[in-house]
């Protein structure tokens, strides 16, 4: 199992309405995908945390690449010109994919 991780950055005057864009319309369009599954939303409270801002992380998991792969190309770019549209230079989102490890 795969986690697909992206950490946004936002401007503390667009927090809210992007926390409100983030769980109302992109998450749950991304699960109604299919692709993606048990979305994880957090606050930074830490590390690289901005001083006039807010950062999240935003997780789900993912079968594997070619899935991912696939919610890319059927949604992902299409969410992200969304994002970038609504928030323009506000929101910086910066991916990661981890591999899950059994303790």
């Amino acid at each position: 199992m795969l986690i697909f991780n992206t950490t946004y950055q936002v401007s503390e005057a667009h927090a809210r309405n992007f926390l409100i864009w983030l769980t109302q319309s992109y998450i749950p369009t991304i699960i109604e995908g299919g692709y993606l599954k048990e979305p994880r939303l957090a606050e930074v409270l830490s590390h690289g945390a901005q001083e006039n801002g807010r950062t999240y992380s935003l997780q789900f998991e993912v079968e594997n690449s070619a899935k991912l792969h696939q919610w890319h190309s059927t949604q992902g770019i299409q969410l992200n010109a969304e994002l970038v549209e609504m928030f323009k230079e506000e929101v910086v989102g910066f991916p990661t994919l981890m591999e899950k490890l059994d303790l």
